[in-house]
């Protein structure tokens, strides 16, 4: 691990939430007000997950991020794209099962941390074995923030998947604040969220009473 990625992943050690944002889940709010909603709230990382639009927008709207992200010195994740990802100097990406395989992406951005989705114990096993900074196990409950041909894991499931995890790990799918208590018992750390958070009518509370409740 070189040095700059090692301070980064230093930085990740201090994640419990993992707010995701879609501008299509904003509920018709410009991103970057959520993105500052979510920064003034305490959120130490956030994701930038758009499926929809050029990739001058794409560009833009993670300069934009990255520069929000820097002021409040947080980490900037970039869902699928790493070319984008490298472009604006976020401080890593997020990638699916089809996307680029992980061991390519970690030749071309030694500096970046890589987490990739999971959903198996393939997967699972499959992202340590390549390389992975990070990894997220989901759906753990129903969402309707991704149209995966899966079902949901569940929590014996999630259960299962964690005991053969041996780098840091999220979930994701169906979080809100009832669940986080017994996926903390679980062994979970880290929360990813989308909607949770993009569609609270006071996004900044939401935020922070997430944070509060994992880190209780």
């Amino acid at each position: 691990m070189n040095s700059k990625l090692k301070i980064r992943m230093q930085k990740w050690q201090k994640v419990d939430l993992y707010p995701v944002i879609t501008p299509e889940f904003c509920k018709n709010r410009d991103p970057l007000l959520i993105l500052d909603e979510v920064m003034q709230a305490g959120a130490k990382v956030v994701q930038l997950r758009i499926k929809q639009g050029s990739d001058h927008y794409l560009y833009n709207l993670s300069c934009q991020f990255r520069a929000l992200t820097n002021k409040h010195s947080a980490l900037l994740i970039i869902n699928d794209r790493i070319d984008i990802a490298m472009a604006c100097g976020a401080d890593g990406v997020h990638l699916g099962q089809d996307d680029l395989p992980l061991g390519i992406a970690r030749k071309l951005a030694p500096d970046l941390i890589i987490g990739t989705s999971t959903h198996n114990a393939k997967e699972v096993i499959r992202a340590q074995k390549e390389g992975c900074s990070y990894l997220n196990i989901g759906p753990v409950y129903g969402t309707a923030t991704k149209e995966l041909p899966i079902n949901p894991l569940g929590e014996e499931k999630l259960s299962e998947l964690t005991a053969l995890v041996e780098v840091p790990f999220t979930v994701m799918g169906g979080i809100k604040r009832h669940n986080i208590p017994r996926l903390k018992q679980i062994g979970t750390k880290i929360f990813a969220v989308v909607t949770a958070v993009t569609a609270a009518p006071d996004v900044k509370n939401a935020t922070r009473e997430l944070i509060d409740l994992i880190s209780s």
